[in-house]
């Protein structure tokens, strides 16, 4: 094996683990707002029990968005890759 080519190997090799690694960071985006939102939700529950059900769609709503957001960027690294 060349020169050459065990640094092209080596190259492919940082890409895919700089994928994951970006990734991975990307991810705490949507964990921390699914955080938030359950934080809020619990508290605004405890403060209003009789709106339990416009407080829990709200809920599930900004969830599906947050997650959204994680699915994105876990399916556009396959969509645009680099190289």
């Amino acid at each position: 094996m060349s020169a050459l080519q065990t640094l092209a190997a080596t190259s492919v090799e940082i890409k895919g683990n700089l994928g994951s690694i970006g990734y991975g960071l990307a991810a705490i985006g949507p964990g921390v707002g699914v955080g938030i939102i359950f934080g809020n939700g619990t508290q605004a529950l405890a403060r209003q029990p009789e709106a339990a059900g416009l407080i829990r769609a709200n809920q599930i709503l900004g969830f599906a968005f947050c997650e959204a957001l994680a699915l994105i960027g876990l399916v556009m690294p396959f969509v645009y890759p680099t190289s």
